[in-house]
Order: structure tokens, then sequence, then C-alpha cells
């Protein structure tokens, strides 16, 4: 008898120190996974912001889309008059020099004299003059030549500022030349801030996908660490149960000797402590050691 005393009092100290073990283990496992816990819900917060954020973009390019096409749109308009306008001056420049309008060598209608095509005409002559390029009688027909352009070009000036409908035409063709800058500059600044808002979308969503990836490894870590707590746990259960076996047979075999009767109320206390960690319950830290000294 008094060899198997020994033997169980053995194992009652092994079993209590493993039982302590995997106590401690389970309880460093279970600060862990708060730890974890606390750095996923985080995560997952970020993420939900991040997403708000990318939404917040999204709402503001599709904003500035829509004014790019508005202000594309009066760009348009005042492109059309400018082009209406230079078609109406054109026109009414063409008759100032009918004489002009001849046939070539070839049969083919020549261009309408204008005040533009006179001064690249001018303009060809003088650098041709000044290259030297015309001398002697040609010289004299040359400034001839450019007197007359000059003339030519005169006269179309005046006429056009004594032409009321002309004036009309050209200060409108003047204002939407203006509208069709003020416009054009409008909607590069529309686009680029567009662009800038999608960059910036591209940005939010990029991040929104590596701080999700984050979350994902700290949730997988999270289970796995309480993967660990739940077997460190069960562990624990299992020394509890053994190292209580133990203890009753030791009690046994003493009040055996002693003839005492067996003293029910510990043990009551340890199983509704045993059924309380059991069913999940968190027990302080006087219970659980009064659970290792019950004997």
């Amino acid at each position: 008898m008094s060899d198997l005393k020994s033997l169980l009092e053995e194992r009652r100290t092994m079993v209590d120190t493993k039982a302590t073990t995997y106590r401690e283990a389970r309880d460093g496992h279970n600060e862990k996974a708060r730890s974890a816990r606390t750095a996923r819900d985080d995560l997952s917060g970020e993420v939900r912001e991040l997403i708000s954020e990318v939404k917040q973009q999204r709402e503001v390019r599709e904003q500035l889309n829509e004014i790019v096409r508005s202000k594309k749109e009066v760009r348009k308009q005042a492109t059309d008059r400018v082009r209406a306008a230079r078609a109406k001056i054109e026109e009414s420049r063409a008759p100032q020099a009918p004489q002009e309008e001849s046939f070539g060598r070839r049969g083919r209608r020549e261009r309408p004299v204008t005040i533009q095509s006179l001064r690249r005409d001018l303009d060809r002559l003088e650098r041709e003059f000044e290259q030297g390029r015309h001398t002697g009688k040609n010289e004299k027909k040359v400034m001839e030549r450019m007197k007359s352009i000059q003339k030519q070009i005169r006269d179309m000036k005046a006429a056009e500022a004594n032409d009321t409908e002309l004036g009309a035409v050209s200060a409108d063709l003047k204002q939407a030349q203006e509208e069709q800058e003020a416009a054009h500059q409008e909607v590069e600044e529309a686009a680029s801030a567009a662009q800038a808002a999608h960059d910036l979308m591209l940005k939010w969503h990029a991040q929104v996908d590596e701080t999700r990836a984050k979350q994902e490894r700290a949730h997988r870590e999270l289970r796995s660490i309480k993967r660990e707590a739940d077997s460190a746990h069960h562990h624990y259960i299992v020394s509890l149960r053994c190292l209580h076996s133990i203890q009753d047979m030791l009690r046994a075999m003493r009040s055996a000797e002693s003839g005492e009767s067996h003293r029910p109320t510990p043990r009551m206390e340890v199983s509704d402590l045993m059924g309380k960690l059991m069913s999940g319950e968190t027990l302080s830290t006087d219970e659980l050691m009064q659970l290792q000294r019950y004997d």
C-alpha cells in the first residue's frame, strides 16, 4: 500500500506540473489571441475606411467627368461659331479682288485673294529682296509689286472697316475665339482634376487590397492561436481529470487507513468549478488553483 501511495504521489506531482504548464500555455495563447483580435479588428476598420475613400473618390471623378463633358460641349459650340464666322469673313472678302480670281495657265481656278494671302506674298518678296535675288530691272518691278500689294492690303482693310456687317462678323469671331480658348482651358483643368481623382481612387484601391491582405493574415493568425489555446485548454482539462482521479484514490486510501468517511463538500465544490470550466466560463486564478490543490 505504501509503494502504491508513493507512486500515486509521484504521478500526482507530475500531472499537477503538466496541468500548470497547460494552463499557463492556454492563458498565454488567450492573451496573444486578444492582441491578434485587436489587430485584426483594427485592420478591418481601416479596410472599411479605405473602401469609403475609394467610393468618395469615384464619385468625385464621375462629377468631374460630367463637368468635362459639359465643358467640351461649350467648347464645341464656340468652335462652331469660330468656323461659321471665318466662313462668313472669307465669303465677304472674296469679291474685294475679283481681278485676282482668274484661271491659271492650266485652266485651274486660282484661290481668292485675301489679306492673309497678300501678306504671305509680301513677306516672300521682302525675303527674296533682302537675299539679293532681284537685281537690275527686276528690282524695280519687285518694288512696284510690293507697293501694289501694300496698297491692296490697305484698301481691303479700309473696305472691311467700312463694312458694318463684316465688322460685326469679325467681332463675333473674336468673341467666339475667346470663348473657345476659355472653354478649352476649362476642359483641360477639369480633365486634369478628373484624372487626379482617378489616380487617387486607384491608389486608395491598391491600399484597400494591401490592407485587406494584412487583415486576412491577421485573421489566419488569430485562428491559429485560438487552435493552440483550445488544444492547451483541452490538455489542461484532461490533466485536471487525471489529477482529481489520483487525488480521489489517495483520499480513499487515507480514509481507509484512518477509518474516516469521504468528505463530499470539497468534492462538490470542485465538481461545480469543473462544470463551469467545461461550459466555457472564465474562472478566477484562485478557482483554477483550487482545482489543482483539491485533495
